[in-house]
């Protein structure tokens, strides 16, 4: 299996206000965030070693990409989806 490089993941039943982001390619990890804003109580598990600063910094700039992506296509979605509800 093909894995993405990024996943979206929540645990809404224990962790309600919380989003996390697991990082599927080396150096692995998880980040978890404040629902409102990716760098609010943000805390990284990491699976592999973890990257130096820099590289920590870079991976965590295109985690919050990611989510940007996410969040922005999930919006699109539901606005297809409540055009079809309209006709």
């Amino acid at each position: 299996m093909d894995l993405p490089k990024f996943l979206l993941a929540d645990n809404s039943q224990n962790n309600p206000d919380r989003l996390y982001i697991v990082h599927t390619q080396t150096p692995r990890f998880i980040v978890g965030f404040d629902i409102e804003d990716f760098n609010i109580n943000q805390e990284i598990e990491w699976i592999d070693s973890p990257a130096n600063e820099k590289d920590t910094k870079e991976l965590l700039s295109l985690a919050e990409e990611f989510l940007t992506d996410e969040l922005d296509n999930e919006e699109f979605l539901f606005d297809d989806d409540d055009e079809e509800f309209e006709d």
